[in-house]
């Protein structure tokens, strides 16, 4: 059996990526992960005032810099605990737009966000045709969602795993549906 790889993408890289990209690295898949956005954007004391970083800042420093502002409103929020989460994952957030790594399967948790991606893949020049599955699961933006969904997309990881996912995709995303609920949207391309 032939391990593919597999990147998980959010809007910053901070919560519904990285809660999917532990749980695969977790369970043994080759796993990266990143963001759509320009920037990392995460909640602040208003709607008004977020507090936003660059792409490639680490975790551990924005953990700290929220930790100074006010821990604990970013404890209750659920912030501190995810960013430790993502320091045991990888060193810091990652962007979509102007990586040069090559995957078997993405995955994004929000329509808009295949939207970008697929269009920053069509703007790329195709180097050979090796076949891209590009797949979408809606999910909020929430921690409680992200952890609810983590387990749903190693299943359907695992799914195209152990098949040839190239002749199965079809009924893999059937059986998919009919057991979570859930409908993805999917379309393969080529890099």
């Amino acid at each position: 059996m032939v391990k593919l790889r597999f990147a998980m993408v959010c809007a910053a890289n901070q919560n519904r990526s990285m809660e999917a990209h532990a749980i695969l690295k977790e369970h043994g898949f080759e796993v990266a992960s990143y963001g759509v956005n320009g920037h990392v954007k995460l909640p602040g004391p208003t709607q008004r005032q977020p507090n936003v970083y660059e792409f490639g800042t680490p975790y551990k420093v924005i953990y700290e810099d929220l930790r100074s502002k006010d821990e604990r409103f970013y404890e209750n929020k659920g912030l501190l605990q995810m960013l430790k989460r993502n320091m045991s994952v990888k060193s810091a957030p990652e962007r979509w737009h102007g990586n040069e790594e090559a995957f078997d399967v993405v995955m994004t948790f929000e329509e808009r966000l295949l939207d970008s991606l697929l269009e920053d893949l069509n703007g790329r020049v195709q180097s050979g045709m090796r076949p891209l599955l590009v797949i979408n699961i809606d999910v909020q933006d929430s921690h409680e969602e992200a952890a609810r969904v983590a387990p749903q997309a190693l299943k359907l990881c695992s799914m195209l795993e152990e098949s040839d996912w190239q002749e199965s995709v079809d009924s893999i995303m059937a059986d998919f549906e009919e057991e979570y609920g859930r409908q993805p949207l999917y379309t393969v391309c080529f890099s």
